[in-house]
C-alpha cells in the first residue's frame, strides 16, 4: 500500500497528466483533486476539525443569570479517563460542582500562565529593547475587576 506522501506523488502527476496549468501551486492542484474527488480528507482530520467547530461554537455561547450578567453556557474541562487526558464539555445548568471546580482551577491556571509570559515579554523588553523609562505592568486585577463589575451593573 503505497504512503500517504505516495499517493499525493501521484495525484500531482494526475495533474499534469490532465493538462492543467503547471508550474502550479499548491492550491491549484488541491482544487483540482477536491473538485475532480480524487482526494477526500481523512476520516481523522474531519473529526478533528468538526470537534474543533463544535468547541468554538460552544465557547461562544452565552446566556444571561438570573442577575442580568452574560455568562458562558458551556465550559471545558480537561481529565483524566482511562489513563487518557480528554477535554469534556458542560453546561452551566447542568455542570456538577466538582465538574466546575476542575474548569475553573484550569481557567485560573491559563490566565496565570499568559500573565507568566506577558511578564517575561515585558521584561526583556525592557532590559533588551526599550530606550526609555521601563514600562511598568500591574499583574494585580482587583480594581479591574470591581470597575468591571460596576460596568456589568450599570
Amino acid at each position: 500500500m503505497p504512503t500517504y506522501a505516495k499517493r499525493m506523488q501521484g495525484l500531482v502527476a494526475a495533474y499534469r497528466a490532465a493538462g492543467w496549468p503547471w508550474p502550479a501551486s499548491t492550491e491549484q492542484m488541491a482544487s483540482w483533486a477536491v473538485r475532480e474527488n480524487k482526494w477526500l480528507p481523512p476520516t481523522a482530520v474531519l473529526i478533528k476539525q468538526c470537534a474543533r467547530d463544535f468547541a468554538d461554537a460552544m465557547r461562544q455561547e452565552n446566556l444571561t443569570d438570573a442577575q442580568g450578567r452574560i455568562v458562558r453556557a458551556k465550559y471545558p474541562a480537561t481529565v483524566d479517563r482511562n489513563g487518557e487526558r480528554i477535554t469534556l464539555w458542560d453546561d452551566v445548568r447542568t455542570a456538577s460542582r466538582p465538574f466546575m471546580v476542575t474548569h475553573f482551577a484550569q481557567r485560573r491556571q491559563s490566565v496565570v500562565a499568559d500573565c507568566r509570559k506577558m511578564r517575561f515579554d515585558l521584561d526583556s523588553y525592557n532590559e533588551n529593547r526599550n530606550p526609555g523609562a521601563p514600562i511598568q505592568m500591574s499583574f494585580n486585577f482587583e480594581r479591574d475587576l470591581e470597575e468591571g463589575e460596576m460596568d456589568q451593573a450599570a
